[in-house]
């Protein structure tokens, strides 16, 4: 090889492999000592998997070796949100109530990779229990951003978009409540996919917000997360939210969209308070797809300006609900100080569960209570029922609303007390979980920090093959996707 392993795509690296240039086992080697070398100061990976990777590395060697079929994903190296069970190994959620969990099966979308002959490195960092925009919400050490440490990477997939921007894998799996996937890809200058709600079985995925979650890819270009969704968009009939769909096709149509065919919306009106820089970014990401022959449109989805109180309402009476089931009795942590069956459920709880997932559960609890059911929660229901209409007349107009991925680019550690202002870094991602439709963040440059940008496509529900050519053809108009963090560059 004669490029660095960790400066090319999953798919320069699986064909590297099947052409037999490199050996399995040399590729987890390189990616493991990566990971040896740079998670100290990134924070990344909460478990690393060695052995585990070198013993499935060997085993596809042999594979190939033997001249038996090899999988889509032979050879490429993944990490995994600490919140999918790897059969036999730790699930934390990022909590101290898991910190000895052990998970007795596997979840779908990590048995369809190894199935594929993946190389699974490790578990990767998270907010706790997936509740969070930063990765300080983990109860263990924040993840860092690897285009410059002392900024957060975004969240709840801190850890795996963390781990991709630094190319210590170059594929990730992350879930997306209200916009986990693709907030931390574009803090972190890579691409992140949430599909359409149902398109990936959530079966293993420790439940946070159940109507919103949902399991994507996040990879250094979206030929990767392309390959990535052959894999693990799979009809699931553990999860009965899992769409009774034959699987799609996404690498082979990526160039098959006439973009001068293509009309995206954009909501000027819930953009007006975009910050000066933020809006360039954004405005120059329109010029390209304009050169590329796209039409633009004016939308309204000023509706969507009330996303974030109908999710925080939904997400945590659905939070509320799921984590009753952390009681200290059945898994996880049990209090030592307890002395009553009372004791065990609120001492458990009150040292096992962080401040935000308190505050969560706390909030969850009271929208559901007798009396504010009527005035929250069901109200709540009603107005996102609006906002999926609203998509809907929007896609009578477009093929895809653009937005970016986030108001801002990474904000420093610890720089954000208010909650409000924390909840806000949410705003342009949460309306595509309301409506359960696919998005995904793309690079679109830098600020004036060197700290990267992501663009937005939200197509219309089962438009994912769609959504992702959108994106490709940005792409490989900017090329943003090739930068790698300056810290990463070499090995």
């Amino acid at each position: 090889m004669t490029k660095k392993l960790h400066c090319l795509s999953a798919i320069e690296l699986n064909r590297a492999f099947i052409e037999g240039q490199i050996r399995a086992v040399d590729i987890a080697a390189y990616f493991l000592d990566r990971i040896r070398i740079h998670n100290p100061k990134l924070g990344a990976f909460l478990s690393i998997l060695a052995e585990r990777a070198l013993i499935q590395a060997e085993a596809v060697d042999l594979k190939r070796s033997q001249g038996k079929p090899l999988g889509r994903l032979a050879g490429v190296p993944i990490a995994i949100k600490d919140n999918m069970h790897i059969l036999n190994e730790i699930t934390t959620c990022g909590s101290k109530f898991l910190k000895n969990y052990r998970a007795p099966f596997d979840a779908t979308a990590v048995h369809l990779m190894e199935q594929e002959d993946a190389l699974i490195l490790g578990k990767t960092n998270l907010d706790e229990f997936a509740m969070g925009s930063s990765n300080e919400n983990s109860a263990f050490f924040p993840a860092h951003n690897p285009w410059n440490v002392k900024y957060v990477p975004g969240g709840s997939s801190g850890g795996s978009a963390a781990a991709i921007g630094a190319r210590l894998s170059l594929l990730a799996t992350g879930s997306d409540t209200g916009g986990s996937i693709r907030q931390p890809a574009g803090l972190c200058g890579v691409v992140g996919f949430k599909p359409t709600y149902g398109r990936v079985s959530r079966f293993g995925l420790v439940a946070f917000g159940s109507s919103l979650d949902q399991i994507g890819p996040i990879t250094t270009t979206v030929a990767d997360a392309a390959l990535a969704m052959e894999v693990i968009g799979r009809h699931c009939p553990q999860d009965s939210t899992s769409l009774p769909l034959p699987p799609e096709s996404y690498l082979d149509t990526l160039n098959n969209t006439n973009m001068s065919e293509i009309t995206f919306g954009v909501p000027w009106h819930f953009l007006e308070n975009l910050a000066p820089e933020s809006r360039s970014n954004f405005s120059n990401s329109l010029d390209v797809l304009k050169g590329l022959g796209a039409k633009i449109i004016d939308i309204d989805l000023d509706i969507c300006k009330y996303a974030i109180a109908i999710y925080y309402i939904l997400a945590t009476a659905e939070a509320s609900t799921n984590l009753a089931r952390f009681d200290g009795i059945r898994y996880g942590e049990r209090s030592g100080q307890a002395k009553t069956l009372d004791d065990v459920y609120e001492l458990s709880r009150e040292e096992g569960f962080g401040a935000e997932v308190k505050k969560r559960i706390m909030l969850g609890t009271y929208v559901l209570s007798a009396g504010y059911q009527d005035a929250y929660y069901k109200k709540a229901q009603k107005v996102r029922t609006l906002v999926i209409r609203s998509f809907e007349r929007a896609y009578d107009r477009c093929d895809a609303v653009l937005l970016p991925a986030s108001p801002s680019t990474a904000f420093p550690l610890h720089s954000i007390h208010d909650p409000i202002q924390m909840y806000m870094q949410d705003i342009f991602t949460i309306p595509a979980n309301l409506a359960g439709l696919p998005a995904i963040s793309v690079p679109s440059g830098f600020d004036n920090n060197g700290l990267p940008f992501g663009l937005q496509f939200i197509g219309p529900r089962m438009h994912d093959v769609p959504v992702m050519q959108y994106a490709h053809a940005y792409e490989m108009a900017t090329l943003y996707t090739r930068k790698i963090a300056p810290a990463f560059e070499e090995p």
